[in-house]
């Protein structure tokens, strides 16, 4: 039996204009990534090639088909994971070997990158975002708005929740949905955008995993509900 594949997607704002076409949405590379795939490393090919052949783009809102965005990813399996960071058709990617790590709407890698697309540093270059004389650092070349301090922002906040249970090794389904209900961080969202859905999932390196889901909106007012155990 594979082993237990999970892949989710947020919206970043990059330097890179949008292409002004339908191309593929964040969500359309998520479903393709977990349909073509086993494990993460390869969930982590399928996309990234997607990406790079078909391109991103397209309404990403159901009622304004003025907004849209590139994406980030985050793709794990019982052995390993990966975050996956893009501006337009160009990409990082970044393993992730130890403590938590988490994504929201901007990017964060810089230059600990494993992996990325080809021809990237030549892009930045021709773009004139990049003078080559340093290490490439995606995060702040290719961010609109340059990088910033996230320390107040989802991003920051997510981080710092997930560090107070690094050493303790204490992080478990509980306290995850304790993350996810948090309304100062803006993690648990309501008004114009809302958290519109959650899940949360254990992944044992035995292979077994177990999935939680609310199936509805805001995770502060709805129950976590076993979905399926493996």
């Amino acid at each position: 039996m594979p082993s237990p594949l999970l892949a989710g997607n947020e919206a970043v704002w990059t330097v890179v204009p949008d292409e002004g076409k339908s191309l593929l949405l964040g969500m359309d590379l998520v479903r393709l990534g977990l349909e073509r795939s086993t494990s993460a490393p390869q969930a982590l090919q399928v996309i990234t090639e997607l990406l790079q052949e078909h391109g991103q783009g397209g309404a990403c809102a159901e009622n304004d088909p003025s907004f849209t965005y590139h994406n980030a990813f985050l793709i794990a399996d019982c052995n390993e994971a990966w975050i996956l960071e893009t501006a337009g058709r160009h990409w990082v990617a970044e393993k992730v070997t130890r403590g938590g790590r988490n994504i929201s709407n901007g990017l964060t890698i810089r230059t600990n990158f494993e992996k990325c697309s080809v021809g990237l540093e030549e892009f930045a270059k021709e773009n004139k975002i990049w003078d080559g004389k340093e290490p490439l650092d995606f995060a702040l070349c290719f961010s609109e708005g340059g990088v910033g301090d996230l320390q107040d922002s989802r991003q920051g906040c997510g981080e710092a929740f997930l560090k107070r249970h690094e050493s303790k090794k204490s992080l478990d389904k509980n306290e995850m949905t304790k993350i996810l209900q948090d309304h100062k961080s803006g993690i648990c969202m309501h008004g114009g955008f809302e958290t519109t859905s959650s899940m949360i999932s254990e992944l044992r390196i035995d292979g077994k995993a177990r999935h939680w889901m609310t199936g509805k909106p805001y995770p502060c007012k709805n129950e976590f509900l076993l979905q399926e155990e493996l």
